[in-house]
């Protein structure tokens, strides 16, 4: 597998930069749980971002780059869903996209509105409706890190897609890595930022040891995160997705509890945009039935 970026990807993520870095510039002081913005999303949408997928020289890796990169942003957009799994179904869908599973369709779900395509898949097939006012009931602000709402209900009138729901599926799981290795780069960036500034005991607390051992591992950890994802968005293989998400979903789990407790008792408030990431990456913890559930869609991929 080559691991150097094309000269359109270099172009591409440096443009990302460009437009995106007023709004990493922004005033994030008790930005509250979450931190939507609608103009970045549309900006978004406008520079054709969201639509790289569509472009066959481009193509899913590509577009898992831009998912990676607009994850490390303190801002969510729908970005995942769009990029990497609205070029199976078709470019005139209306976003936000949402990703619903057949039978967990109580759950909270990320970016849901009204006037957003949800989108179902399950051994039925895939389908996709426009969600009405009526079957939105929007969910408090809670310690999701993404606007949520739970679908009341699911009209049997749906448009049915000639795709295979095991296509979307590969494509949801590296949607998922690819945002999971951008939430913790950026988590991992703004705590080494902070021990390397914080004094204890007349020292930075980077320079012990205990922390820079865990440090590295979660640098590990969200290194192996990211060249899993391109690796599946590279493959497009089943196995090669699965494992990109469970290792995404692991990694999320083992490295929040550390990065909220290397910021003190300041970890656990939101005087401090840390929880602006580590919140995004639990609520991503329980996508398509979490750990066991990717675990059980690599052995099967893998040994049948």
């Amino acid at each position: 597998m080559d691991l150097s970026l094309t000269d359109d990807q270099v172009a591409i993520l440096d443009a990302i930069d460009t437009l995106t870095r007023p709004y990493a510039g922004a005033s994030l002081h008790e930005a509250g749980f979450a931190l939507p913005d609608a103009q970045l999303d549309r900006d978004l949408a406008e520079g054709g971002f969201l639509d790289i997928g569509f472009d066959p020289d481009l193509g899913a890796v590509s577009a898992a780059l831009v998912v990676e990169r607009l994850a490390r942003l303190p801002q969510t957009v729908e970005a995942a869903a769009s990029a990497l799994i609205r070029p199976l179904l078709g470019g005139d869908l209306p976003r936000p996209l949402c990703l619903v599973e057949e039978g967990r369709t109580t759950r909270p779900i990320r970016f849901l509105r009204e006037g957003a395509t949800v989108l179902l898949v399950g051994p039925s097939g895939v389908s996709t409706f426009t969600a009405t006012a009526a079957q939105v009931r929007p969910e408090p602000e809670a310690l999701y890190g993404y606007p949520m709402a739970t679908l009341l209900t699911v009209p049997a009138e749906r448009t049915l897609h000639a795709i295979p729901a095991s296509e979307v599926l590969i494509r949801w799981r590296i949607a998922l890595a690819a945002e999971a290795a951008g939430l913790l780069a950026a988590a991992l960036d703004i705590t080494v930022a902070h021990v390397t500034d914080r004094q204890q005991f007349g020292r930075p607390l980077a320079t012990f040891q205990a922390l820079r051992h865990r440090l590295a591992q979660a640098q590990v950890r969200a290194n192996g995160v990211r060249w899993l994802a391109l690796k599946a968005a590279a493959t497009l293989d089943p196995g090669d997705a699965a494992l990109a998400a469970l290792h995404a979903q692991e990694s999320a789990r083992a490295t929040v509890y550390d990065f909220h407790q290397f910021f003190g008792a300041m970890g656990v408030t939101l005087e401090h945009p840390l929880h602006l990431w580590t919140y995004r990456l639990k609520a991503l913890v329980g996508d398509l039935r979490g750990r066991g559930g990717q675990g059980l869609a690599a052995a099967e991929a893998l040994w049948g």
